[in-house]
């Protein structure tokens, strides 16, 4: 195996071996703390202009296959891993993870101490960082950190464009139609698409520089914001859009970055967190029904509310419960407008890996669709 170097921008390396693609690349490093769902990892478009480091330990064993992708691409930046799968033992499998990488032209690196580069990310915060193989892995650290260092920050990064349909794409209700959802694409996942359809709502998806009579033009039922990568001070296009959306009475759901906007929208500000939150293991309280879920994340940024649970809209929209919370945190997860038909998580309930206990949230956006049309 061709050696492999991981540059922290704070100067700190971790030495490996080639992953995947052998290169260089640069990114924000961030950990998600998953023990299953890598395909789902590597595919969600919310992950580009990010290195994921895996802390489950062993990564690799089920191989890949075209069922679990989210999306028609690899997106992150670079892959850390501690122990790569020697072998692919499952049934379902069309292909090893390393071939995967290699097709998408992911550089990765593994055999080094992830458990270490976490603990240190928890300690100091996400960063930027460069994964470097072959003949870039030669190079001075010194050197190396200087091209780090002279990259982008995630703050203040406008991504979803990159990862946007570049046209209107429509996705047909299966069995019984229920009504019509308009999607703005900010990184959208398949399994968010299949929720829809599979309750009978047909699937409308714009560009993410669709405007509010754009999303508007078929007369949808409801309109939903996607998740997606970067900062969400940067999306003042669709920040404005939804204002107009949730004038118009159109019911709204968002989730992860449409979550993000929602609270933007509303006037609220967004902040971003220290070292974030990815996996598929957070604890979240449901404060309209008192549960706890245990959710998938993986967002680096936060709405900020103070007071509560119960404030009202600094934009105007009337009074907004901080539906959902983080028992790790209390970051705000969720949000819910109480005057208007609009609400969001900060989490994802379509999580195809799991776990699945908020996948009700898709039941929820079916109810106020039809409590909006007078269906029973």
């Amino acid at each position: 195996m061709t050696s492999a170097v991981l540059v922290l921008e704070d100067g700190t390396v971790f030495k490996g071996k080639s992953f995947g693609k052998t290169g260089s690349t640069t990114g924000e490093i961030v950990f998600a703390t998953g023990m299953t769902g890598y395909q789902e990892t590597l595919t969600d478009p919310s992950y580009a202009g990010q290195i994921v480091v895996q802390t489950a330990p062993h990564i690799g064993n089920t191989g890949v296959n075209s069922r679990d992708e989210e999306s028609s691409k690899i997106w992150v930046d670079g892959y850390v891993v501690r122990d790569v799968s020697r072998v692919v033992s499952n049934f379902r499998a069309e292909d090893t993870l390393g071939n995967e990488l290699t097709k998408y032209d992911v550089v990765g690196i593994s055999n080094i101490d992830t458990r270490a580069l976490t603990r240190h990310l928890r300690s100091v915060g996400v960063m930027r960082a460069g994964i470097f193989s072959g003949i870039e892995a030669e190079r001075s650290v010194e050197e190396l950190v200087k091209v780090v260092s002279s990259t982008d920050q995630m703050a203040g990064r406008n991504l979803s464009n990159t990862v946007s349909t570049a046209t209107v794409v429509e996705y047909p209700a299966t069995g019984e139609r229920i009504g019509s959802v308009a999607i703005l694409d900010l990184g959208c996942k398949t399994s968010t698409i299949e929720n829809m359809t599979h309750r009978g709502l047909d699937v409308t998806m714009y560009p993410a520089t669709a405007s509010a009579e754009d999303l508007l033009s078929k007369s949808p039922d409801a309109v939903f914001y996607s998740n997606g990568p970067g900062d969400p001070s940067t999306a003042s296009g669709q920040v404005e859009a939804l204002q107009k959306i949730l004038k118009s009475g159109t019911p709204f759901f968002g989730i992860c970055f449409g979550n993000q906007l929602l609270g933007r929208a509303l006037g609220f500000e967004t902040y971003k967190l220290a070292f974030g939150h990815r996996g598929i293991n957070h604890p979240v309280l449901d404060r309209t029904t008192g549960k706890v879920e245990v959710t998938a994340h993986n967002h680096g940024f936060a709405v900020k509310v103070d007071g509560g649970p119960e404030v009202d809209s600094p934009a105007g929209f009337g009074r907004v419960l901080v539906s959902h919370v983080s028992l790790n945190d209390d970051v705000v997860e969720g949000l819910q407008c109480l005057d208007i038909p609009a609400f969001s998580v900060q989490y994802h309930p379509e999580a195809a890996a799991g776990p699945h206990d908020s996948n009700y949230l898709f039941d929820r956006l079916v109810s106020v669709i039809k409590s909006n049309r007078g269906i029973n």
